[in-house]
């Protein structure tokens, strides 16, 4: 016969195979989101910023809402919902996600990557101000460490810069920022809505505000080339659709500490990407600033697992 600790053990083990498997493919596949949508924006691609991301999450909401739909999920929303996901969906697309294609057309996909992976700093001391708490002397230390790293991957180019690098870098530390606001927001007003039908909702909202900013700003009419289109796919089918997949499936399968090292990984990914595929420079600074960037996060993410450790007691 059996013995079921064995059998426990076996399918606990394939669990936590399939897991990782799918933190692999959030780690690949979001870590080369940035390479996309440098490829589909930067000058002569055809693609203006924000028009490319109406047509995105145009066709990707629209999608995940049919494939939840079919599923048999409620698509119906309360009017707290509404509101929650239209706002939510415009920090976290418009301004999280927005910022950083604006900003691609003038800065490298894994220099875009690093300031946005100080995502997790951004949050904390959003957190600690809404709560109206002091900060710890570890998340002190930690953003003082982050912030460095901003400094140093920075200050190059401040120093050499035209007005439109200097107002990348400000989408870029701004973008993190939304997202952080955005998420919180999620947080602190959860929706009790499949996670799909979330991310779907929310992606419908993100696109109509994208619409809305193309046509008040004037961007003219799309022209991509076969590069662009090729990158504007990879976003839809990749980025939208399978990355988040094995996202959910991840922190279904996997302890979420373990999930959130994406968070370490994406910069590292994009980075590599960026100077294996387009050529990007790799230098002293690149490589110092991205340490002290990744330290910054690490000490956050350990900051705010102390402080749920002591919420637990």
């Amino acid at each position: 016969m059996f013995n079921t600790t064995q059998v426990g053990l076996a399918t606990q083990t394939s669990s936590n195979w399939v897991g990782f498997f799918h933190l692999l493919v959030v780690y690949i596949v979001w870590g080369s989101t940035y390479l996309a949508i440098r490829v589909a924006v930067r000058e002569g691609s055809g693609f203006p910023p924000f028009t490319m991301g109406a047509m995105r999450l145009a066709v990707a909401g629209c999608i995940l809402l049919l494939g939840a739909y079919l599923f048999r999920q409620s698509l119906k929303l309360s009017r707290e919902e509404f509101k929650v996901l239209a706002v939510s969906g415009i920090f976290l697309w418009v301004g999280g996600n927005g910022l950083v294609m604006w900003a691609e057309q003038f800065a490298d996909s894994g220099y875009a990557a690093l300031l946005v992976g100080t995502t997790p700093m951004w949050v904390a001391l959003t957190e600690a101000i809404l709560d109206r708490k002091p900060p710890s002397k570890l998340l002190l230390f930690s953003l003082f460490v982050g912030f460095a790293g901003i400094g140093l991957l920075t200050s190059p180019v401040l120093k050499e810069s035209s007005q439109a690098d200097v107002l990348s870098i400000f989408a870029l530390l701004t973008a993190p920022l939304c997202w952080g606001i955005g998420s919180l927001l999620q947080r602190r007003k959860p929706v009790a809505l499949n996670p799909i039908v979330s991310s779907g909702y929310q992606q419908v909202f993100g696109g109509i505000g994208f619409a809305i900013l193309a046509l008040v700003l004037g961007e003219p009419s799309p022209a991509p080339t076969n590069e662009a289109w090729w990158a504007f796919g990879y976003l839809i089918v990749f980025g939208s659709f399978l990355a988040f997949t094995s996202y959910i499936m991840a922190l279904r399968l996997l302890p979420t500490s373990i999930v959130m090292t994406y968070a370490y990984v994406n910069p590292v990914v994009a980075v590599f990407l960026g100077w294996f595929i387009l050529h990007e420079p790799i230098n002293a600074w690149t490589i110092a600033g991205t340490a002290l960037v990744l330290l910054g996060v690490a000490g956050t993410f350990q900051n705010q697992k102390a402080k749920m450790a002591v919420h637990k007691t």
